[in-house]
């Protein structure tokens, strides 16, 4: 192998995240497709955990440290810094999980949506509150257990639409993407590096942990999530103009949920109705797509 056909890590080992975890996945495509040039924001995470512990950190990107509901306002912030010093092409990124978006930083997150400020906000989806002891949050599924729901009391509300609140305010870019589809996942941070204004990246990352599955099944999972609808792979412009990435198989959600612990608990006809609950909202987003 050639000297330029190396591709220099910005994420290097020993960084501590559990074994099978899809996140460092997310950030290695993040950052070879950023590059150097690139400014990260984090928050308190299990991204936050493993790359901000002094004093060593496994990030060669310059990263800065913000509290957990700041990510979106810090993000702004130095993107305006760096406007004022003339340094344009530099990128700004602002990472969190899903406790730092759909909860606690999503004041911060839809102000800076509706400034249209010019930075790429990449969450990384786990469905809970993983690095503080797996509670749910406003992203935990209909139907899975956490600390916080247990067995006798399964999360019992449906899962936040963040896509579509970020649609509704009309940013220039919105998408999904999918560690089981990489090239997918690289052509949709590009497009978001080369868009001016505010980008919104959607990934879900499947926990071992968390969703009490083994590590060997991570991209499997990743993948059964798309085929099987739950987690579609679309993209938003402008609010209005919905793209579709890929179409799936429409595999049978029970083949993505039987390899998961934390869904082991469903009851008499709890199957069936998340699989209405997909088809039903698979309908809305064709829907959409047919409009635009």
């Amino acid at each position: 192998m050639k000297a330029k056909d190396l591709v220099e890590e910005y994420l290097i080992s020993g960084h501590g995240a559990c074994p099978g975890c899809a996140m460092p996945v997310i950030m290695r495509h993040v950052y070879h497709t950023l590059g150097q040039n690139t400014i990260s924001v984090l928050t308190a995470s299990c991204l936050g955990t493993i790359v901000l512990t002094y004093p060593f950190s496994p990030t060669q990107i310059a990263t800065y440290s913000t509290p957990f509901a700041s990510a979106a306002a810090a993000a702004s912030g130095i993107k305006a810094a760096l406007d004022m010093k003339g340094h344009t092409q530099t990128t700004v990124v602002a990472i969190a999980g899903d406790g730092g978006t759909f909860d606690i930083g999503l004041q911060a997150l839809s102000a800076a949506a509706e400034r249209n400020d010019d930075f790429i906000y990449i969450c990384y989806d786990n469905e809970a509150y993983m690095n503080t002891g797996i509670q749910r949050s406003s992203a935990t599924p209909w139907g899975a257990w956490t600390t916080t729901t247990p067995p006798a009391n399964l999360k019992n509300q449906p899962k936040k639409d963040i896509v579509e609140i970020m649609a509704a305010h009309r940013v220039p870019y919105a998408a999904t993407a999918s560690i089981a589809y990489p090239e997918d996942f690289i052509r949709k941070l590009q497009k978001a590096r080369d868009t001016r204004g505010f980008k919104f990246l959607y990934a879900l990352s499947p926990c071992p942990v968390g969703w009490r599955f083994s590590s060997q099944n991570t991209i499997r999972l990743a993948r059964l999530a798309v085929q099987s609808k739950i987690f579609p792979l679309y993209e938003v412009e402008n609010g209005d103009r919905y793209i579709l990435s890929m179409e799936p198989d429409g595999v049978p959600v029970n083949e993505y949920l039987e390899l998961q612990g934390r869904f082991s608990f469903l009851r008499e006809g709890d199957l069936e109705r998340i699989q209405e609950n997909v088809e039903r909202e698979w309908d809305r987003l064709m829907r959409r797509i047919e409009v635009s």
